[in-house]
């Protein structure tokens, strides 16, 4: 019995190993963060990544750890729970659209094809990873890399095709 067991988990880790390959990992942001301690300051490294596979299927995640190497576990590991499909047409999204959160937002505008992504740092890492070619964006409000994320995110997930639309409206 425990050999099967034994058996299955390697099967899981190769999986695993060959999934990772497919997957496009973009580095957001790495943060060095203090503690004060009564013997001077603990240091611990947080890092917010982006992961997809270059076909419209994109996450996110967050993770906090002593060491960077470990954040960047973390987050990927974190990013591949929060994953979700974003409409495409084409190579570019099928409307324009606002995403907030907290004090961030992001208009994102579909773009001709050859435009490339006009993007800053956060809201390129998420094109990137979720294979959007071509697009315009605009960061307003805040800089902070999580709240501009977490904007793109809530902006990608609005996204909706026609034909979504007419099923919805055929629906009601």
């Amino acid at each position: 019995m425990a050999e099967k067991i034994q058996a299955k988990e390697r099967l899981m880790r190769k999986l695993d190993a060959v999934q990772e390959d497919q997957y496009i990992e973009k580095v957001i942001a790495i943060n060095r963060v203090s503690k004060v301690v009564k013997g001077g300051k603990r240091f611990s490294f947080t890092a917010l990544i982006a992961v997809g596979n270059g076909n419209g299927t994109v996450g996110c995640g967050y993770g906090k750890a002593n060491d960077v190497a470990n954040s960047i576990r973390k987050a990927l590991s974190n990013a591949k729970k929060s994953f979700f499909k974003v409409p495409v047409r084409g190579q570019t999204i099928p409307h324009e659209i606002i995403g907030h959160f907290g004090a961030a937002k992001v208009l994102l505008k579909p773009a001709l094809e050859g435009t490339g992504v006009i993007a800053g740092g956060s809201v390129r890492a998420i094109c990137d990873a979720a294979g959007i070619k071509d697009i315009l964006t605009k960061s307003l409000g805040s800089a902070n890399p999580i709240n501009v994320t977490k904007a793109t995110i809530d902006g990608l997930k609005k996204l909706r095709l026609e034909r979504d639309m007419s099923e919805l409206e055929g629906g009601e």
